[in-house]
């Protein structure tokens, strides 16, 4: 996975802790919702890849907020949580406009391995294991960064940080969101170290080409031409 960005909807707090700190520990860009009408706004305001949905709500139920996201034509997965395991809900939830159903109680395992699923599906992952933007390109499987052809050393970490904004290309990422894709806290939740990383891989990667790693003033870093 490469930093899908996920929004979770649930009332239920610990239920929706838990979950959102596993799916950013594996990989995803998660913000969430406890509630349906939260879940439609929020629908509009992040562009999230796709959606998990809880079904049990007290103001709007998971089918009623994918019934209305549908109507405005809003195409964005769906993936349905529920603790019914009712064939006739599982049918509405489909039918309603869902991709996938998942009934609780659920492995975390099961829970990633449906996202990830339903994301290739909708082809919204990468169809392999590089990455590019312009002449720089990433490797994943063979572990190798070329540069206008040129193979560029990184550190482990620089690795994971450049693969990090290859994958959100276009997208800003704040120095939050990096520090927790990237080092998942280690530093104490110190962004420093992420300046001080972006710098190193601006030495490596940026010689001889355009510049790709751009700054954000205020904001964080995104990777794009111009």
């Amino acid at each position: 996975m490469g930093g899908e960005r996920l929004l979770l909807v649930d009332d239920e707090e610990n239920l929706r802790s838990m979950l959102a700190a596993a799916l950013s520990h594996s990989g995803f860009d998660v913000v969430t919702a406890s509630n349906g009408r939260d879940a439609i706004t929020m629908t509009k305001e992040v562009l999230p890849d796709l959606i998990l949905l809880d079904v049990m709500m007290p103001d709007l139920d998971g089918f009623e907020v994918c019934r209305r996201l549908r109507a405005e034509y809003v195409k964005v997965p769906i993936i349905f949580l529920t603790a019914r395991d009712e064939t006739s809900d599982k049918v509405r939830g489909l039918t309603t406009g869902g991709d996938d159903y998942l009934v609780k109680p659920f492995s975390l395992e099961e829970l990633v391995a449906r996202v990830e699923a339903v994301l290739r599906r909708s082809g919204l992952t990468q169809s392999d294991a590089v990455l590019r933007c312009e002449d720089l390109e990433l490797d994943d499987d063979a572990h190798r960064v070329m540069r206008a052809g040129r193979e560029v050393s990184l550190s482990p970490t620089e690795f994971n940080l450049l693969r990090f904004l290859l994958a959100n290309q276009g997208r800003v990422l704040s120095r939050a969101q990096i520090l927790d894709h990237v080092w998942q806290y280690d530093f104490g939740g110190d962004t420093r170290i992420v300046e001080t990383y972006i710098a190193y891989l601006r030495k490596k990667v940026e010689i001889g080409g355009p510049k790709l790693i751009q700054t954000v003033r205020g904001i964080g870093y995104t990777l794009r031409v111009g």
